[in-house]
């Protein structure tokens, strides 16, 4: 049986959570040898340019409104990246963070409900307050008072989840009514060049906070080839081709709440902080980050019980066929 688009975009997120989980890596290794925001510059601007190469043949079709509204995600999506890249450098716990960025994934729900009218499953309100749980644990272990690294990835995961829904909405065509009740047609944007121009956009954020707060003599004067290595890892990887899959999924699928699929993004991080940061949690960080796990799998519960319904129509009708 042919796989339907949503589907597809379900695969392909799921590609888009590993490649995230190897860019944790790589931008951990490159923001202790060079500026945060500088880095996340030089990352952003290389793989914005790159996209924007490959995407040559869209740009002559791109109006004035579809290359705003890709930069109006891209300057959303770069004060997220501002604020989590801040968090990564402040950390003291990498897969603790990537437990507290993936709340933003909760929030998106709420976002598209309270901002863009959209209806929300049921099971979203469920998860909320078991992800407020995870969180407290998750700052308890100083007497009520987080780590700086911890209220940056808090502060990016409620800007990361505006930038999901704003992405998904400008990869996807819909009908508006504007307030004398005309519907208009908002044509999608695809998804390559908006990809590149969502990029470039958080580079040109980035390099000019950047330009403002940190040093750039002492980078440049000594960069160094592993320098080089994670800046063009992070780039290749860990950006175009992470953010181009991840909107050519949100592309295939109009439900903002299907992005509830990067559950598995603090897995992988977590693994990967294990193995290649040496890494562990205390038993209240472990429970803190099983709540907010709990909280992602309750608010993508539609999804995840009917598949499991379908697979187990699937094994009962093989079982019986093979009787």
């Amino acid at each position: 049986m042919p796989l339907t688009d949503a589907h597809k975009s379900d695969l392909l997120l799921v590609v888009v959570t590993l490649l995230a989980g190897l860019s944790w890596m790589f931008s951990k290794e490159a923001v202790m040898l060079m500026p945060p925001l500088l880095f996340m510059a030089l990352r952003f601007l290389m793989a914005g340019g790159i996209l924007l190469i490959a995407a040559y043949r869209y740009l002559p079709r791109m109006t004035p409104e579809l290359i705003w509204r890709s930069a109006r995600v891209g300057l959303v999506f770069g004060s997220a990246m501002s604020c989590w890249i801040m968090g990564l450098f402040f950390a003291t716990s990498v897969g603790e963070g990537a437990f507290l960025t993936s709340l933003g994934v909760v929030i998106v729900p709420v976002i598209a409900r309270v901002a863009f009218k959209e209806a929300q499953p049921a099971s979203t309100w469920f998860a909320i307050p078991v992800a407020g749980g995870g969180l407290a644990l998750l700052s308890l272990k100083n007497g009520f008072h987080p780590e700086i690294g911890q209220l940056f990835f808090v502060a990016a995961a409620f800007i990361f989840a505006l930038f999901f829904t704003l992405n998904t909405r400008a990869a996807n065509t819909r009908t508006i009514t504007n307030r004398a009740g005309i519907s208009i047609r908002k044509e999608r944007v695809p998804a390559l060049p908006l990809t590149a121009i969502t990029l470039l956009t958080v580079g040109l954020v980035t390099s000019s906070l950047s330009a403002l707060l940190e040093p750039w003599e002492a980078t440049f004067t000594h960069f160094s080839t592993a320098m080089a290595g994670w800046i063009i890892a992070s780039a290749i990887i860990g950006t175009a081709g992470r953010f181009f899959v991840q909107t050519y999924a949100q592309s295939l699928s109009a439900h903002s709440h299907g992005v509830v699929i990067l559950v598995l993004e603090p897995v992988w991080v977590a693994l990967f902080a294990a193995v290649w940061l040496d890494e562990t949690m205390s038993p209240t960080q472990l429970g803190g980050c099983g709540l907010i796990f709990t909280a992602l799998l309750i608010n993508r519960w539609g999804p995840l019980s009917r598949a499991l319904r379908g697979w187990l129509r699937k094994v009962t009708t093989k079982s019986r066929a093979a009787q």
